[in-house]
């Protein structure tokens, strides 16, 4: 079963690229157009039309510009905050975040519908408390739908590009927990006295050296690299069974549990784990078996 736990709120992805400067503009414009067309064709908030003061045309456009020069302006000054701040420029990106600054925004929105009522309608009671709760209630209804429904088709087109960006939850932590990977696995070579072990969860990935495979290990947050005299499709072939572990490349084999970020494009990606500054590629080849991969054991 799918669900969000508390890790992958605090996990950290890519920052969204709908939120760099590059894109801002573009976001925007699809957020007022969608906006305006929603408020136009559904008319969500029923209002007693003598109280217009323009065109019900006019008024969906004025609510779906204020939400939008909100989101501008709002991501505008996060991006020159991160930028001034170097450390915050190249951190990543949580989901709370990404929760938290949405409920933000929708609060301001909120508010700027409470303080156009008077511009807009003729109603003596539009300075009330029933209207600001009314307009704050509205906007987190309607922000929350549009959020939820864009974000799931941003996740389907890119999937279906084989972006990176897609994969915004890690896989959970819990997986590391089951008995078949807290396995010490046995691994034979040809020379019966290189034979070895390791502990599953502590493999990071394993590069091919030649006829020698390099295994990169994690263990109480120190990382060590073992050089081991076996090939990497020898190694591959022994530890088929377990189902955490894939050849994203010819020369690489990753463990996915311990994968913590993924950055990249249709042409590749590149994996990140904690502890090491090495990044391990994904063939183009492989994307679609790792993707399939990854969201299997992203809701196992």
């Amino acid at each position: 079963m799918a669900y969000i736990n508390r890790q992958q709120l605090f996990e950290q992805v890519e920052y969204p690229l709908r939120y760099k400067p590059g894109n801002l503009v573009k976001a925007s414009v699809v957020l007022f157009s969608i906006a305006f067309f929603f408020l136009l064709l559904f008319e969500p908030f029923g209002v007693y039309r003598p109280e217009q003061k323009f065109n019900y045309l006019i008024i969906c456009g004025l609510h779906a510009l204020s939400p939008t020069l909100i989101f501008y302006i709002y991501f505008s000054a996060l991006n020159y905050s991160r930028k001034r701040n170097a450390a915050s420029e190249t951190s990543s990106w949580t989901m709370f975040q990404e929760y938290a600054h949405i409920a933000v925004i929708l609060l301001l929105v909120g508010i700027a519908s409470f303080l156009m009522r008077d511009f807009i309608y003729d109603n003596p009671y539009n300075w009330s408390l029933r209207y600001f709760w009314e307009e704050i209630r509205n906007c987190y209804l309607v922000g929350c739908l549009v959020y939820i429904l864009l974000t799931f088709a941003n996740f389907y087109f890119r999937s279906k590009s084989n972006s990176a960006q897609a994969l915004l939850f890690p896989i959970s932590r819990d997986t590391e927990n089951t008995a078949e990977a807290i396995t010490e696995i046995f691994i034979k070579t040809q020379v019966k006295q290189d034979d070895f072990s390791f502990i599953a969860t502590q493999l990071l990935f394993a590069k091919a050296e030649g006829n020698y495979v390099e295994l990169t290990l994690c263990s109480n947050s120190s990382v060590t690299t073992e050089l081991k005299r076996i090939s990497l499709k020898q190694f591959e072939s022994q530890i088929a069974a377990h189902p955490f572990f894939f050849r994203c490349h010819r020369a690489y084999l990753v463990n996915m549990a311990q994968i913590e970020k993924v950055t990249g494009n249709s042409q590749g990606y590149l994996l990140s784990f904690n502890g090491t500054a090495d990044k391990v590629p994904v063939s183009r080849a492989q994307l679609n078996s790792f993707n399939g991969l990854y969201q299997q054991l992203r809701v196992a």
